[in-house]
C-alpha cells in the first residue's frame, strides 16, 4: 500500500474504508489468471480478438459484481452510490494493477455526456451497453491533414430525408474495428460565415454499410488505432445528438472528459498505473559497475526530484476540490492536468530507459532487456497520451489563453 493510500484511509469515513477493504478483497480474489499473452498497458493497444475477448469478459465480471459504473443511475445499470464508492473501486484497480477497463472512450467520454445533455432515448438506448462492455464506443474526431485543428473538419454529413449521408475519413480512431458506436463530429453546413457553426455531433452506429476501417501498426509493433473511412453511409437522422450546428459545442464538452477537467465517468482504469516506486525499484535491481543504480548520488538526486513532482501531482489533485486554494486562477489545475501529467510521466519513464545504458535500445522478447522491455513499451505507449485529447503543444495554448488570459497571436 502507498503512503497516499494510506492516507486517504485515515481521513476516510468508517464505511468507506470498510468498502475499500471490500474492494481489494475481491479484487485479489477476482483477478485474472496470466493469460499467456502480452496484456495491453493502455486501451489504446487492443489489436487482437483475443485481448478483446480477454478485456471483454473482466469488464463484464467487475460491471455485474458492482465496482464499475456505481456512481451512475440504477435503472442505466449502474448503483447509484455516491461517487466517493467509484473513486475508491478505482484507487484499488489502479494499486493492484488489475487488467484495464477497455471500453473507456464509453465509460469515460461517450457515456458522462449522454448522462448529462443525452435525451432520455439516448440514455435507455446506449449507457447499460457501455457499461457491461456489450457495445464498444470510438471517437471520430480527428481526420488526416487537420491535426488538432478539429475547425478544419471536412467529413460531411449531408441530410437526406431521414438519413445523413456520411464521406470522408477520420484518423486514430481507437478499437474503431471493434466498436458499435462512433462519436461523430462532422459537417453539415459548410456555407456559414464561421467554420464552427455548420459542425454537428453524431451518435453514429460503426456497422452501417459504407463505413470501413483500416488497423494502423502502431511504434511498439501492436495494433489499436484504425484509420476509419465513410463512402456514401447512411445513418438514421435521429443519431444527431442536439441539434445542426451545435457538433462544437458538444465536441468541446467530449473533450472536457477526455482531459479530465469533468466529473461523470463510469470508472474503472484505462491505462496501467506506472508510478516513481516502479522506478525506484528498477534502480535497486539494475547495476552499474557492481553497484545497483540507486547508489550513485546523481541517480538518488534525480529520482528525488521526480518523487517530489509526482507527489505534486498528486496533490493537485486534492487542490481541486478546494476552491479557497485555487481562487487566483480558477479551473487552472482541471485545465492544465492532462498537460502535467503526461509530460510529467513521459519524462520519467524515459529516465527510466536512459538507466539502462546500451540495454535501454532493446525490446519486449530480447532475453537481455531489462524487465521483459516494460519500460520501453512504457516510454512509446506514453506518446499516445501527449497527443490524444489535444497535443502537448495545444494543452499548453489552452493554459496560456483560458488560464493566463493571453492573446491567441
Amino acid at each position: 500500500m502507498t503512503a497516499d493510500t494510506h492516507s486517504q484511509m485515515i481521513n476516510e469515513a468508517p464505511e468507506l474504508r470498510e468498502f475499500r477493504t471490500e474492494v481489494a478483497a475481491w479484487l485479489e480474489h477476482n483477478r485474472p489468471a496470466d493469460p499467456g499473452f502480452l496484456l495491453p498497458q493502455t486501451f489504446m493497444e487492443v489489436g487482437s480478438e483475443r485481448v478483446l475477448d480477454f478485456l471483454r469478459q473482466w469488464q463484464y465480471k467487475v460491471w455485474s459484481s458492482g465496482y464499475l459504473g456505481m456512481a451512475w443511475p440504477e435503472k442505466y445499470g449502474g448503483r447509484g452510490m455516491a461517487p466517493a464508492y467509484q473513486s475508491i473501486a478505482d484507487q484499488e484497480m489502479k494499486r493492484l494493477r488489475v487488467p484495464i477497463c477497455f471500453n473507456v472512450i464509453g465509460l469515460g467520454w461517450a457515456g458522462p455526456l449522454i448522462m448529462d445533455i443525452g435525451s432520455d432515448y439516448e440514455k435507455d438506448k446506449h449507457l447499460k451497453g457501455i457499461l457491461n462492455a456489450d457495445d464498444i464506443w470510438c471517437q471520430g474526431f480527428s481526420e488526416p491533414n487537420h491535426g488538432s485543428d478539429l475547425g478544419s473538419i471536412q467529413t460531411k454529413a449531408e441530410r437526406d430525408g431521414s438519413d445523413y449521408v456520411l464521406n470522408g475519413s477520420k484518423i486514430w480512431t481507437t478499437m474503431g474495428n471493434y466498436a458499435k458506436y462512433m462519436i461523430l463530429l462532422a459537417r453539415t453546413d459548410a456555407q456559414v460565415e464561421r467554420r464552427y457553426n455548420g459542425l454537428s455531433f453524431f451518435l453514429a452506429p460503426m456497422h452501417t454499410n459504407g463505413i470501413t476501417t483500416q488497423p494502423i501498426k502502431k511504434l511498439t509493433g501492436e495494433y489499436g488505432f484504425t484509420e476509419t473511412f465513410f463512402t456514401d453511409a447512411r445513418i438514421p437522422a435521429d443519431c444527431i445528438m442536439g441539434e445542426e450546428g451545435q457538433g462544437w459545442r458538444i465536441a468541446m464538452k467530449t473533450l472536457q472528459y477526455e482531459r479530465g477537467a469533468e466529473a461523470g465517468a463510469a470508472g474503472g482504469i484505462s491505462i496501467l498505473s506506472i508510478v516513481m516506486n516502479d522506478l525506484l525499484k528498477m534502480a535497486q535491481d539494475v547495476e552499474r559497475e557492481g553497484q545497483p543504480l540507486m547508489k550513485d548520488p546523481v541517480t538518488r538526486d534525480n529520482l528525488v526530484k521526480f518523487l517530489i513532482e509526482e507527489k505534486a501531482l498528486y496533490l493537485a489533485e486534492n487542490r481541486i476540490a478546494i476552491p479557497a486554494l485555487c481562487a487566483d486562477y480558477p479551473n487552472s489545475l482541471s485545465l492544465s492536468g492532462k498537460l502535467r501529467s503526461t509530460e510529467f510521466f513521459r519524462r520519467m519513464r524515459q529516465y527510466a530507459l536512459t538507466l539502462q545504458g546500451a540495454q535501454g535500445s532493446l525490446y519486449v522478447g530480447d532475453e537481455d532487456s531489462v524487465d521483459g522491455g516494460f519500460w520501453q513499451r512504457a516510454y512509446m505507449n506514453n506518446f499516445s497520451t501527449t497527443i490524444g485529447g489535444g497535443t502537448s503543444q495545444v494543452q499548453a495554448n489552452i493554459v496560456g489563453e483560458h488560464v493566463l488570459g493571453l492573446p491567441k497571436d
